[in-house]
């Protein structure tokens, strides 16, 4: 048995039906250059060869009885693959909008619990270009839990599924596997049963927890009495911290990343990773102003770092540091914005290596804190009072060499992260072969227009060029502004022992 850590059992915890907490991916192949199209049954054929690679895919979630502690990963004794895998053919409608639809669709449905927690369909009849009747290919759309993987570890998990040469290899027959026995209940207590004893605090909250169904309307009367730390809270109203419904939306545009880096090269003193962020920056400024939104107030972005370097060598699992990063969106020249969004986080970086997520839960446990952003949701504090950040941007770099499924080439991948109540867009870019994408995944009852989104970002990269070669490499270096380095841990942990001291306090009368 594998016990899941606290962020890992958090994403689970934190599942609803609005809001399905998988990382999707819709990967587009061009298969013009194999003599057949590749059929549904040689990719199952090719899949089940490389099932080895990811232990994960055949591991299913043994849950502890009365929740008394995180739930472990065992070898699934009733694995079958086709439990995992779906066929469409879009026939006559295989066009990037049809196959954008039906991902949307697919990525709205949780993963079920009682197998696997990943899921991949195969859509047949997609054609590359619209205009060309022989431009073949196919697409998957692919489904992890995030309780599984992060999207660095995502990303790694698709490089070891797919070849990188564009002759098919033959298709090994699957390795044998023989699913571990599946643990006892008395070992799955014992074991629960020790860890309380480790961890006393844990098995307090525990308690707290089961008794949420009855005390849940008692506590909700007491946290609305409680003043909530405002300093945690200063993150601007904007139009994406509403609450979301169960409909997801799926935008993304594609840039040159020579572009982005000929922009890093004519600021001089900047990462590649703050002329993405300026990028996104500058999207969503143009996107406020022109849905008559303030911008008088700069967006905060969460910004996850993987650790994976740094920390234990999983190769599933979430690996991940995060730091709330002012996207300096109320100043108007885009060029000089990328240099304070570098000021932003360099005054954040003696903060990475200490604010490792794994910190943000060792001393809470995820049932607490599923069930404080639950409440976060429910009391509508990002309405009533102030969002701790606006949204989640994620950057990850991806291969720059071509990858290939049995000489289908990969030309286009588009990758999705679940929405949190009250988070109604998330970023997501990811580099590949050249190319950056970014990925906005939304909920159109929230974010509305949101397939403008699109132009933004070419118009915004656009209004950068010439704002950076205007700027160049000596401009706008007077001084930083002032800035309290802040984290998401600091913040969170001051949150919630505040919360904690007025709630005993309250218990002391």
């Amino acid at each position: 048995m594998r016990q899941l850590s606290e962020l890992d059992a958090s994403f689970l915890y934190l599942e609803s039906e609005t809001t399905p907490m998988h990382i999707g991916g819709i990967y587009l192949f061009d298969a013009s250059e194999r003599k057949t199209p590749l059929a549904f049954s040689t990719f199952v054929a090719y899949l089940r060869s490389r099932l080895h690679v990811v232990p994960v895919f055949r591991q299913r979630l043994k849950e502890i009885p009365l929740r008394l502690g995180r739930p472990y990963w065992i070898d699934d004794p009733d694995f079958s693959i086709e439990r995992h895998l779906a066929y469409v053919n879009l026939g006559e409608n295989g066009h990037k909008t049809s196959l954008m639809t039906l991902a949307s669709k697919i990525l709205e449905e949780p993963l079920k619990r009682d197998r696997p927690l990943w899921h991949i369909t195969f859509v047949d009849g997609f054609k590359l270009d619209e205009e060309d009747s022989g431009s073949n290919g196919f697409a998957l759309i692919v489904r992890l839990h995030h309780a599984a993987i992060d999207a660095f570890s995502g990303e790694e998990i698709i490089g070891k599924l797919l070849e990188y040469t564009p002759e098919p290899r033959a298709i090994s027959a699957p390795r044998p596997w023989q699913p571990r026995p599946e643990p006892s209940e008395e070992r799955v207590i014992i074991q629960a049963g020790a860890n309380i004893l480790r961890t006393p605090l844990q098995f307090t909250s525990l308690a707290v927890n089961a008794a949420e169904a009855t005390a849940r309307g008692l506590v909700q009367r007491q946290l609305r009495k409680l003043p909530l730390p405002l300093p945690l809270f200063s993150a601007p109203h904007s139009p994406f911290n509403r609450q979301i419904t169960a409909n997801r939306q799926i935008v993304a545009a594609s840039v040159g990343l020579s572009r982005l880096k000929a922009i890093k090269a004519t600021l001089g003193d900047v990462t590649l990773n703050d002329v993405v962020l300026g990028l996104c920056a500058e999207t969503l400024r143009r996107y406020m102003n022109n849905h008559g939104a303030d911008t008088g107030k700069s967006l905060v972005a969460m910004t996850p770092i993987s650790v994976r370097s740094n920390s234990l060598r999983r190769a599933t699992g979430n690996q991940m540091s995060a730091m709330l990063l002012d996207l300096s969106t109320s100043e108007p020249d885009p060029a000089l914005r990328i240099r304070r969004i570098h000021w932003n986080a360099v005054a954040s970086e003696p903060y990475r290596e200490a604010i490792a997520a794994d910190r943000l839960t060792e001393l809470l446990p995820s049932t607490m804190l599923a069930l404080s952003a639950r409440l976060y949701s429910e009391l509508q504090i990002a309405q009533r009072y102030q969002p701790v950040f606006n949204l989640p941007i994620t950057n990850v770099p991806g291969p720059q060499v071509p990858l290939y499924l049995q000489g289908a080439r990969l030309v286009q991948q588009y990758n999705t992260a679940p929405l949190f109540d009250s988070m109604g867009l998330v970023i997501v870019a990811i580099s590949y072969q050249g190319k950056l994408t970014v990925n906005f995944t939304l909920c159109p009852d929230v974010v509305a227009d949101g397939s403008s989104l699109e132009n933004y970002v070419n118009e915004s990269l656009d209004a950068i060029e010439e704002a950076a070669n205007r700027l160049g490499p000596e401009g706008g270096h007077e001084e930083a502004p002032a800035a309290h380095p802040q984290s998401l841990t600091d913040d969170a942990l001051t949150a919630l022992e505040g919360i904690l001291q007025t709630v005993l306090q309250r218990f002391r009368r």
